[in-house]
């Protein structure tokens, strides 16, 4: 199975989109100390500069996945998981 089968811009964006949400809650699941539910956690850190931190950390995932396939030369598959990245990254910094 060849990875330029799947070099599509929606093969990056739609899971571009969905991995820092699910990253957030792998983190405050195991790193936040406390028995709070994670909608708890995230109202108490929401109005905070945490949650733009949090969300800066949350794109980590997104910018590893766009350098492997920037390197196996699946460039619109980069791409996807770059400008879906980048959807998080504007309101991180409005958050600091």
């Amino acid at each position: 199975m060849s990875i330029e089968k799947f070099n599509k811009f929606l093969f990056g964006f739609i899971p571009g989109l969905l991995l820092p949400p699910l990253f957030i809650w792998l983190y405050l699941n195991q790193f936040y100390p406390g028995d709070s539910s994670i909608q708890e956690i995230l109202k108490t850190i929401f109005p905070t500069a945490l949650m733009g931190k949090l969300l800066m950390l949350s794109v980590m995932p997104n910018l590893v996945l766009v350098f492997v396939f920037y390197k196996q030369d699946s460039f619109k598959l980069a791409t996807g998981f770059m400008i879906s990245g980048i959807l998080y990254l504007i309101p991180s910094f409005f958050m600091l």
